[in-house]
């Protein structure tokens, strides 16, 4: 089943004592992208989520933002930075002395000056953290992929659809094209005619010219590999692997079948027909950029 690279999957809840909120969203991209944001202190999970999502998810821009807050019973520690301290009492003092100014300062007017009171925590269990952080992720995850998946089978039927139409029209050519090179036939017979006013002239010349003519706008080989290019595709349609890349370069051998057959033919009819074959591959190029 393939995959569109358009996802997105969120976690609520609390594991092991931990509130954790997670989410998880991409977009078409190139190639693979992570970018992770998380709560203070947690900055060491980014590269270990860094490497599991990537094994989990081959193409597209990924976002995720994952934030924590600690079980309630945590340890915790405030600590005081006497020397800081005195030195706002002091230099308030000297403010108090020196403008006549009330000093009225309380002890909790000074524990609101930076930096005199810092709260510590017990170091936590960082491979702990990670195992309740995956429960949330995989959680994420399951909706994520799930999105990604129904995605990509709405862009394999739009896909198979507009493959279709271009068999038909691809039909179409191969039906007109040997019809133009007999209507050649008989437009340059009627000119001849013409300019020599009498029903006399070189046969073979002219058997010759339609052969060159007839060579010039075939179009065979073209439309043989352009029902090649799309038996192939509708085979990888079918695998259950990342297959974006691939449909990106066949859909490029595609557009280049159908610019030759347009450089070829020499009818109206045709023409309109390449036209609508190139709009297509068009169509189906946007979708191949959405899939993983």
């Amino acid at each position: 089943m393939i995959s569109s690279m358009t996802g997105f999957g969120r976690f609520e809840g609390t594991v092991n004592g931990r509130s954790i909120t997670l989410e998880i969203k991409s977009v078409n991209h190139r190639y693979t992208e992570f970018s992770c944001r998380t709560t203070k202190g947690y900055s060491f999970l980014e590269e270990k989520l860094k490497s599991y999502i990537t094994s989990k998810v081959s193409r597209g821009k990924i976002d995720m933002f994952v934030s924590i807050t600690e079980p309630e019973d945590t340890p915790t520690e405030v600590l005081v930075n006497h020397n800081l301290a005195l030195g706002y009492i002091n230099a308030l003092k000297e403010i108090e002395t020196k403008y006549g100014i009330k000093n009225d300062v309380t002890a909790v007017d000074v524990a609101k000056y930076p930096d005199v009171l810092t709260v510590h925590k017990a170091p936590e269990n960082e491979e702990q953290v990670y195992a309740d952080v995956l429960v949330a992720v995989d959680s994420a995850l399951e909706s994520f992929m799930s999105m990604r998946k129904a995605e990509g089978e709405k862009l394999k039927a739009d896909i198979l659809m507009r493959a279709n139409n271009i068999m038909d029209f691809v039909e179409q050519v191969e039906q007109r094209s040997p019809e133009t090179v007999n209507e050649y036939q008989q437009r340059l017979q009627s000119k001849i005619q013409e300019f020599l006013q009498s029903t006399e002239y070189d046969q073979q010349r002219v058997i010759t010219e339609v052969a060159i003519y007839a060579d010039k706008v075939a179009v065979a080989e073209e439309t043989v590999r352009l029902r090649s290019h799309f038996d192939q595709m509708k085979t990888y349609l079918e695998k259950d692997e990342p297959i974006g890349r691939s449909l990106d370069f066949l859909v490029q051998e595609m557009n280049r079948e159908a610019n030759t057959i347009g450089s070829k033919v020499r009818d109206a009819e045709l023409a309109q027909i390449v036209v609508k074959i190139k709009n297509e591959i068009e169509k189906i190029r946007e979708q191949v950029q959405n899939i993983e």
